[in-house]
């Protein structure tokens, strides 16, 4: 650990399992360099067959169960129904879990391929 003049407190040295990359606020006052690291960690993991059409069916799902949530609690309050796009909107549940089905299903299809 070193001591960091710039913020008044100890400076731990960054994980080695971020990737680093010098920028332009990563400089000390007396131009020597900081290492500046990426907020979350990176994966090195490339992406498989499906697995987009599952992150896209996750969205949609729970757009869904929202929008079955918001349809349903009029009933519950006695209050008017919402109009008919708010119940559109709850049918995304379905679509977005037939998505992630399917490219759970492409994944495994394709992982028994190789």
């Amino acid at each position: 650990m070193e001591l960091d003049s710039n913020t008044a407190g100890l400076v731990s040295d960054p994980p080695a399992h971020r990737l680093m990359a010098p920028g332009p606020l990563s400089r000390r006052r007396d131009g020597s360099h900081l290492h500046a690291t990426y907020p979350g960690q990176v994966s090195d993991e490339t992406q498989k067959a499906g697995d987009l059409l599952v992150r896209i069916g996750a969205v949609l799902f729970v757009i869904g169960a929202f929008g079955t949530l918001a349809t349903m609690i009029p009933f519950f309050i006695g209050t008017n129904p919402l109009p008919t796009p708010a119940y559109f909107v709850s049918m995304l549940m379905g679509v977005g879990f037939a998505l992630a089905l399917g490219g759970l299903l492409r994944s495994a299809l394709a992982q028994r391929r190789t």
